[in-house]
């Protein structure tokens, strides 16, 4: 048992960012599903809606139950949000290029290829979020 606590101390981040990731994941696939599956809306503008809300859970979750983030003051509360927006931004166009090449060019579901291009933006984001957005000052 002791074991395992300390696997789950060492790797607590990992474990935190996996389960909100997943989460950021579902919000992301239901807002995607309803605009595009339920409302009939295009799949660009599902994509983007899908994006924002994911996003903002995102920010919060990472924010708080993930990196523990220490910004208290008003100047770097808004640089880690920046920063969080901006790689948000970033890994939003390079999901929505795999997510267009999936639909446009090999014609597939829009559905299958939004799941397929979750997983590269959240690996991505990790990455992003530990080693620049919320890094630890030394």
């Amino acid at each position: 048992m002791e074991k395992i606590k300390k696997l789950l101390i060492q790797y607590q981040v990992v474990i935190l960012y996996l389960i909100f990731g997943v989460l950021t994941t579902i919000v992301n696939i239901v807002v995607f599903a309803l605009c595009y599956g339920i409302w009939h809306v295009d799949y660009s503008f599902s994509y983007v809606a899908a994006w924002f809300w994911s996003v903002l859970f995102a920010y919060l979750t990472n924010r708080k139950w993930v990196f523990h983030s220490t910004a208290t003051n008003v100047k770097s509360v808004i640089n880690e949000i920046w920063q969080f927006i901006v790689a948000r931004i970033i890994t939003a166009l390079l999901g929505y290029a795999i997510l267009s090449f999936g639909v446009v060019v090999l014609k597939q579901d829009a559905q299958i290829w939004n799941v397929i291009q979750n997983i590269f933006v959240i690996v991505t984001n990790f990455v992003l979020s530990k080693l620049v957005i919320f890094k630890k000052k030394a």
